[in-house]
């Protein structure tokens, strides 16, 4: 049997607007094993997002618990959280979420300023980083010289620098166009068949879907 890496058991998650409670996740379970693609589906509002914040340690829940990578989120304080993510999740959003003002190796670089590797160590890594997403050519361009699927890309290896112990990506593909969002999804696939990378992804797009092992539809606050 693999190891589960990812244990959600019975989590709920409620948000307030102008004191009025809107439930967003109910009970909640969800086993995820080491090496494993998850895509999550379902509605606007369903509480997808809610969930991958809450296995990535952004969030915390009401109730119940989150154990990631043998660790019980819930037993940790704000810096010591700060620093297990850096450790094991790698984050890729819809829309990149690169510093302008920074290069492609300075944006892949910043999730290494939190370790105690050398800069030379540093510029080890991001260089094998970009060179694995197909960009080793492009560490010195910043954001606005990169097409949006290399924006991505970019994004991916940013993710993937401090070698995570889970791949956290929140509707990926949502802002690419078909071209690109087809190579982004073989990369996310070449990564986790590859390199065994454990990724728990966000869709609504049937096609992103296909690339996962494991499809969850989430509805209410129900996964079905």
């Amino acid at each position: 049997m693999p190891e589960t890496v990812v244990e959600v058991k019975d989590v709920s998650k409620t948000y307030y607007r102008d004191r009025i409670p809107i439930p967003v996740l109910q009970r909640l379970s969800l086993a995820v094993p080491k090496g494993e693609f998850v895509a999550l589906m379902g509605p606007s509002g369903s509480g997808k997002t809610t969930l991958l914040n809450l296995i990535a340690g952004i969030d915390r829940p009401d109730s119940g618990t989150v154990v990631v990578a043998a660790t019980d989120l819930g037993t940790l304080g704000e810096s010591q959280l700060a620093r297990w993510r850096a450790r094991h999740i790698g984050f890729v959003f819809q829309f990149y979420n690169l510093l302008p003002v920074l290069t492609a190796a300075g944006n892949v670089e910043l999730p290494l300023l939190l370790t105690k590797l050398s800069t030379k160590e540093r510029r080890q890594h991001v260089r094998a980083a970009l060179e694995l997403v197909g960009l080793g050519d492009r560490m010195d361009h910043y954001p606005r010289q990169l097409s949006g699927g290399q924006e991505q890309r970019v994004a991916i290896a940013r993710a993937l620098v401090t070698d995570p112990t889970v791949i956290v990506a929140d509707e990926p593909t949502g802002d690419l166009d078909k071209q690109s969002a087809a190579e982004i999804l073989d990369l996310v696939s070449q990564l986790n068949s590859q390199y065994q990378k454990t990724v728990i992804m966000v869709t609504h797009d049937p096609r992103a879907a296909e690339r996962a092992h494991v499809v969850r539809h989430l509805d209410k606050g129900e996964l079905e």
